[in-house]
């Protein structure tokens, strides 16, 4: 099938704080989409998701600040590397190149950029969908729960990788294509999906300068909000799809966040891992699809 000149996604740059971040967009009709991707992920992540919601929606998928082909700047200048820098982004993108509400699409950590949005403005969300959302095990106040080696080892981990020499021997050695590969296939149930684009899409951002700097200080990072902090605060509704297969963020304590009120519903995705929409993206469009018309606007068009 040939998809539309209007259903191809096309790139572009906008210039925040006068930071270049790379987004993506494609469709020209319906309510918007913002399509936010994970840790060390990139809007390609989405490329199997945007022409199939182009078809009647208005799509957008941005490269979160130091991911895929957006500015890495040093921690700190003038950004932290944080959950609220990355919600205020996710804020004034809506605002500045969207501009209308839009419904949040988030996978992983990228779950909790979009309900941090949501929460830091309202009125701009038009509801939130969480994809296998980060429930942010290592986060200081849920250490607790943990193992104990978990528990004891993860401090350890990060005070070594605050050693810079350490710290960018550590990031050199995940950033080769074999490792890259291994990880993917923890992370997906289905081998097939974890083909030589993928890999190559993941690791390409990963050589840029900076992209170490970047790794290194999110994996340092145990604070800021968790989902159970956000929903509470949600106004818009919400909806959670979660692959059964996740090895990282199990889904019998993903099912807890549905006891939200603004959740209107929990899906369990069957033999699906960490990254459902590109693992499943068949099932992932149809649920999006689905419950983006269940919501739609009446003022679809900027």
């Amino acid at each position: 099938m040939v998809l539309s000149d209007s259903l191809q996604s096309t790139s572009a740059i906008w210039q925040w704080h006068d930071l270049p971040i790379r987004y993506q967009t494609a469709g020209t009709t319906g309510d918007a989409v913002i399509l936010v991707h994970g840790f060390g992920a990139s809007s390609d992540h989405w490329r199997k998701n945007i022409p199939v919601l182009a078809e009647t929606h208005r799509v957008y998928a941005l490269d979160l600040l130091g991911f895929g082909l957006s500015a890495k700047p040093t921690p700190g200048e003038p950004f932290l590397y944080t959950f609220e820098t990355w919600g205020q982004q996710i804020v004034e993108f809506c605002q500045e190149i969207v501009g209308t509400p839009a419904f949040l699409v988030g996978n992983s950590v990228g779950c909790i950029a979009a309900l941090q949005a949501a929460v830091m403005a309202p009125q701009l969300a038009s509801g939130v969908v969480l994809l296998n959302c980060s429930l942010r095990l290592l986060h200081d106040r849920k250490r607790a729960s943990l193992p104990w080696h978990r528990r004891s080892s993860a401090p350890l981990l990060q005070s070594l990788l605050s050693y810079r020499p350490f710290g960018n021997y550590f990031f050199n050695q995940l950033a080769k294509a074999k490792v890259i590969r291994k990880i993917l296939l923890q992370a997906y149930r289905d081998p097939s999906a974890v083909t030589d684009e993928l890999v190559d899409l993941l690791l390409q951002p990963a050589l840029e300068p900076g992209a170490a700097a970047v790794f290194l200080a999110f994996t340092r990072y145990s604070q800021g909000p968790l989902a159970e902090d956000l929903l509470p605060q949600l106004t818009c509704p919400a909806l959670i799809a979660w692959g059964d297969a996740d090895p990282w963020e199990p889904i019998a304590l993903g099912r807890e966040l549905s006891n939200f009120p603004a959740v209107e519903d929990f899906i369990p995705l069957e033999g699906v891992g960490h990254c459902p929409q590109d693992e499943a993206p068949d099932q992932v469009n149809t649920i999006l699809q689905n419950w983006f018309d269940k919501h739609r606007s009446s003022k679809a068009n900027p």
